[in-house]
């Protein structure tokens, strides 16, 4: 099996000369290594055709089907967005009604705007002692598509971005026996089901599409992803209309071949490698036991990934964002985000026995610290989300436009502490992890206007909220008579 980087360093060894894109022709330029632009090319013969593939990388994406256990697979240099995006298109005609786990990444919420999707939310529950949601359960799933059986597609989120895993098997049942579709966004997951010390991934556990970031928890080039396709739900022919709709015309070799290039890693290496990374983890976590203050997300267990280190910091004095920035300023650890109550770091196949060293190192020195009341910034770290999951649904539910009309209307930005009653014009949410805290459409209540002002007082950078003269502002809809007034319409006067 000819692999697809060594196909490109084979042809930049060569004297044929490129009289195409891209404009670098393979000469270095400025600052970046030589080894990016030689290797760097365009749709060329011999080389295949990502939109119509029949030689090379047909071959990659059934090798890529045939790892994880899927029918087809399907490569992208978009990210899991694009994938997404494809994947809500092809399942879902225009206009029709889906079914979403309110925990979902913005750009499923795209996928609604842009194809005016009816949506009926799945609230997953939270986890008190760490303030995360936790799983989409399968009896939510059976209760609203009982309710309503004009829904043509279930889409949730496992893992989540804090690691935490939905029974995909018992929640694909239950969609098949209605007769839709069930659509996983297993970004966080792309390792899942590659290894016996892994959880399942969800191809295996009957979804029809699973969306995996590759580059996320595998050794791969950031905005590479896979797609893939189970079962006779889903009609090929319009999926790959969709993704050639939202992938670029223009796809990068660089980055196709660094998926190929995990995927043969983890072929050849996968199972010791995933051993190895099991071992070192746990040993970590049993180091970690002897923090007296800060928490940590148990692992092993039944609905948590391996991987995702969540460390809460409630009744500690500090909060999750103090705890990045002590992380990053007096250790030199960059971890993947915080809010207000924990933080989370992230460890893969290819992390060194260094880092598990100086992670557990840092955070016992840390506990020590707040223990001995060294280290207090504040007295209290609020919870997230402020409302309980029942208090957001009957919120939700009274919301008096849909995504994509609230979307398309006129908005004006008032001072935040003046929104309550207004219906949001724009999302609003922390990023990461980019799952909207506020969505177009949604009533703003008093509860979210405190919550966003202590987000902005802790120091976070809150998306969709627009500072002005040290006060923050927030786009709502614009009425007119009672009416709401259209964008486009205005835009036309």
């Amino acid at each position: 099996m000819q692999h697809l980087f060594d196909k490109l360093e084979h042809y930049s060894e060569s004297d044929i000369y490129p009289y195409h894109m891209p404009g670098h022709k393979r000469n270095n330029c400025n600052q970046l290594p030589k080894a990016l632009y030689t290797n760097d090319i365009t749709e060329i013969e011999g080389f295949d055709d990502l939109h119509q593939p029949e030689g090379i990388l047909l071959e990659l994406q059934k090798n890529a089907a045939k790892l994880y256990g899927a029918d087809e697979s399907y490569y992208l240099v978009n990210g899991s967005s694009c994938g997404l995006l494809a994947a809500l298109s092809a399942a879902v005609p225009f206009g029709e009604e889906i079914l979403m786990a309110r925990n979902c990444h913005k750009s499923v919420y795209h996928a609604a705007y842009l194809r005016q999707y009816k949506v009926t939310y799945l609230w997953p529950s939270i986890i008190e002692e760490f303030d995360i949601f936790d799983a989409i359960r399968p009896s939510q799933v059976e209760e609203a598509l009982e309710k309503n059986s004009k829904i043509r597609a279930v889409i949730i989120v496992s893992p989540t971005y804090e690691g935490i895993i939905s029974d995909v098997f018992e929640i694909a049942e239950v969609a098949h026996r209605h007769g839709i579709p069930l659509i996983v966004d297993e970004a966080h997951g792309a390792h899942l089901g590659l290894a016996p010390v892994v959880h399942e991934n969800s191809c295996r556990l009957g979804a029809d599409l699973v969306i995996h970031s590759v580059h996320k928890t595998l050794p791969s080039l950031t905005q590479t992803a896979l797609l893939h396709v189970n079962g006779e739900y889903i009609d090929r022919a319009i999926l790959k209309r969709f993704l050639r709709i939202y992938q670029t015309s223009s796809p990068s070799y660089l980055l196709m071949a660094s998926i190929d290039n995990a995927m043969e890693y983890i072929r050849l290496q996968g199972a010791e490698a995933f051993s190895v990374f099991q071992s070192i983890f746990l040993e970590m976590l049993s180091k970690l036991k002897q923090c007296r203050i800060l928490k940590f997300l148990p692992y092993p267990d039944k609905k948590q990934d391996i991987g995702k280190l969540v460390i809460s910091v409630k009744n500690t004095g500090i909060s999750g964002k103090e705890l990045y920035d002590i992380l990053l300023q007096k250790y030199h650890l960059q971890l993947e985000m915080a809010v207000h109550s924990y933080a989370l770091a992230m460890f893969t196949v290819n992390d060194t026995e260094e880092a598990y060293h100086r992670m557990s190192t840092a955070l016992l020195e840390i506990d020590d610290m707040l223990c001995s009341g060294e280290w207090i910034f504040n007295n209290k770290v609020s919870s997230f989300p402020s409302t309980n999951s029942q208090e957001k649904q009957t919120r939700a539910d009274g919301d008096r436009l849909s995504l994509s009309e609230a979307w398309d209307c006129a908005t004006e930005e008032i001072c935040l502490d003046t929104a309550a009653g207004r219906i949001s014009g724009e999302f609003v949410n922390l990023y990461p992890p980019g799952v909207p805290y506020l969505v177009p459409g949604e009533t703003i209540t008093k509860e979210n206007i405190s919550q966003i002002y202590q987000w902005t007082k802790q120091g976070f950078k809150v998306q969709g909220i627009i500072e002005k003269e040290a006060d923050p502002y927030i786009k709502v809809v614009i009425t007119k008579d009672g009416k709401f007034d259209k964008q486009y319409d205005r835009e036309n006067e």
